[in-house]
């Protein structure tokens, strides 16, 4: 299929736990760096899961002025420097000239989760009185958006998906919709979670989802290895600067790889699904959409998070749809490395699929010990791979049943 007009990245802005920056987070994902540790940002006390990938070396105060962060949850902060990063990277000046061509879809899954529990701990403590005037907007996941656009002056469309673990990838798609209808000519497009606080951990744990590998947090995330016992908790942002084809070329803009189709379908069934059968089909739209083969697939970059039953339902699919094919795919996740980043899961992933398309190189899938009879998948285990790789998949399905598949394409003029 013949998109119109044609959309392309020209800009990445990411921070990780492994590191800020596409050239920092590119290198750590080949050397297959590890950022999971016990908590530091908090005393987790008696949880079951006491590790998390955490940020340690961001400093908001690098990418917006004190009195402007100090207005932000960790999120926004995120959401924030991710775009100014993704911006600075493109080389694209925004002014009065452009502003309104110009437009912002960046979500998060969960959204100021920190705000919430200090705020509520002040109610409680000290009354209505306490609590702090900027708490709503501080907290709701609109505002990842909304302060990129008022910190940039971005006056274009501007709105935030929130389809838990797929928002990245439903931001980037959404944005592609708005370039393809002409309501604007660049996007910034992406997620962003913060949501590493007890509270937040205290849920997830009383689900039982997440890793108790505390003793050794370094491998507790191990997509795919039969002795996986559960996801680890990660944030971070990852923003992208959409244009559509004429507009990059028209400023001579760098171009990293071209978007070229997608799929979202919802399972309908049960916040999670093991059959696989909604995710086979997001993949299947996708590929229509992008007018691709299966056999034109070289990559995929996996939703796996580490739980005993995604993995196998996300073999299955994967399986399902690209067939005879599926042996010569290479299939890994960056979660083994970053953890799990919620909203800003998707668009981590896909900034790594823009990465791999354009330098013909795809990171590993670290901790993989223990081959899975039900995974049965070449999820380039613990050493990145040097390979062709002309397009590539990013897979993200969230809670709720929502499923969303990108697809990246190297880029040419033809």
């Amino acid at each position: 299929m013949s998109r119109t007009p044609r959309i392309v990245v020209t800009g990445i802005g990411c921070l990780s736990p492994i590191g800020i920056g596409v050239a920092n987070f590119w290198q750590a994902l080949l050397d297959g760096k590890n950022g999971i540790g016990r908590i530091t940002s908090f005393d987790p006390g008696d949880l079951t899961t006491q590790i998390a990938a955490e940020i340690h070396d961001f400093n908001p105060d690098d990418y917006m002025h004190k009195k402007e962060s100090k207005r932000m949850d960790r999120v926004l902060q995120f959401a924030v420097a991710a775009a100014k990063l993704a911006i600075d990277d493109s080389g694209l000046t925004i002014d009065e000239s452009n502003n309104k061509t110009i437009g912002v879809s960046i979500g998060s899954g969960i959204g100021g989760m920190g705000t919430f529990e200090v705020q509520h701990k002040a109610l409680l403590e000290g009354g209505s009185r306490k609590v702090s005037p900027f708490f709503i907007p501080m907290m709701i996941p609109n505002m990842c958006a909304g302060q990129v656009s008022l910190q940039f002056g971005i006056k274009g469309p501007s709105f935030s998906v929130v389809s838990a673990c797929a928002t990245g990838v439903n931001g980037i798609t959404s944005a592609m919709d708005t370039l393809l209808t002409g309501r604007a000519q660049v996007m910034l497009a992406g997620g962003s979670e913060s949501s590493i606080c007890a509270v937040a951990m205290a849920g997830f744990c009383a689900m039982r989802a997440m890793s108790t590998r505390n003793e050794d947090p370094a491998k507790a995330s191990r997509p795919f290895d039969k002795e996986r016992d559960g996801f680890v908790m990660g944030e971070g942002a990852g923003v992208l600067v959409l244009e559509t084809l004429d507009h990059a070329t028209a400023r001579g803009a760098k171009i990293y790889a071209e978007l070229v189709g997608y799929g979202c379908t919802n399972d309908a069934y049960h916040i999670t699904n093991p059959d696989g059968k909604g995710a086979a089909e997001a993949m299947r739209i996708a590929l229509k959409d992008a007018g691709l083969r299966p056999d034109d697939v070289d990559y995929i970059n996996a939703h796996a998070t580490s739980t005993p039953v995604g993995d196998p339902m996300e073999t299955a699919a994967i399986r399902e749809v690209f067939h005879g094919h599926v042996d010569k795919l290479a299939v890994s996740s960056t979660k083994s490395m970053i953890g799990h980043t919620l909203g800003a899961t998707g668009a981590l992933e896909t900034i790594c699929c823009v990465l791999a398309v354009q330098n013909d190189a795809v990171p590993p899938t670290i901790n993989y010990e223990f081959p899975d009879p039900e995974c049965q998948i070449d999820c380039v285990p613990n050493q990145a791979r040097r390979m062709t790789v002309r397009a590539a998949l990013n897979n993200s399905f969230g809670f709720g049943g929502h499923n969303a598949v990108v697809v990246v394409k190297k880029f040419s003029q033809n």
